[in-house]
This record gives C-alpha cells, structure tokens and sequence, in this order.
C-alpha cells in the first residue's frame, strides 16, 4: 500500500486529530489501481475535526466518514486499501474553516 503523509515532525505532534474517509472518485486507477484509494485531513482539535468532518460529509465523492485520534501507529484501513493520503488542514487556510 503507498501510504503517503504531509505533515511535518512538529504537526505530527500537534495535529493528531483525524478525519478519513474513502475516495469513491480516486478508487481503481492511478495510485489506487486495483483498489480503493482513501484520504484524510489532520487538524490540531476535535472541534476542528469535527468541522473538517461535516466538510468531508458534503463531498459527494466521500464515502465511510470518520474522525480518529493519531495515536502515533499506522491508520488500520479496509483491506482493499492500497493508496492512502493524509494532508495537512490548517483553520487559516483550509475551506472547512471558512465557509458561512
């Protein structure tokens, strides 16, 4: 499985709150041939990942939302899983943060 995450050493300690979820659109092709591609979103509280979450909920291509806390071991994903992206979100800049 290629796993692959964005966050630094330092957001690693700090953004420990996650939000994943399944990528219905990205599945079987590319990075994910063959199975399913999932992602997600780290943020540094739960009433941000919860904000993130509802944000993730909106994405039609979204699929098997869900908050985690990083306890500092891989994500254990569905076994289909062979591609896997965690990205950074920051509330300065992230749209979950900034929509009315």
């Amino acid at each position: 499985m290629q796993y692959f995450d964005d966050r630094t050493l330092e957001q690693k300690a700090t953004h420990r709150w996650l939000v994943i979820a399944k990528d219905r659109f990205m599945s079987g092709w590319g990075g994910a041939s063959g199975g399913a591609s999932w992602c997600g979103w780290a943020c540094d509280s739960l009433a941000n990942a919860e904000r993130l979450e509802s944000w993730v909920n909106g994405r039609n291509e979204m699929r098997r939302v869900r908050i985690v806390k990083d306890e500092g071991k891989r994500l254990r994903l569905a076994r289909a899983c062979v591609h896997f992206h965690l990205y950074h979100a920051d509330a300065s800049t992230h749209p979950a943060f900034h929509r009315a």
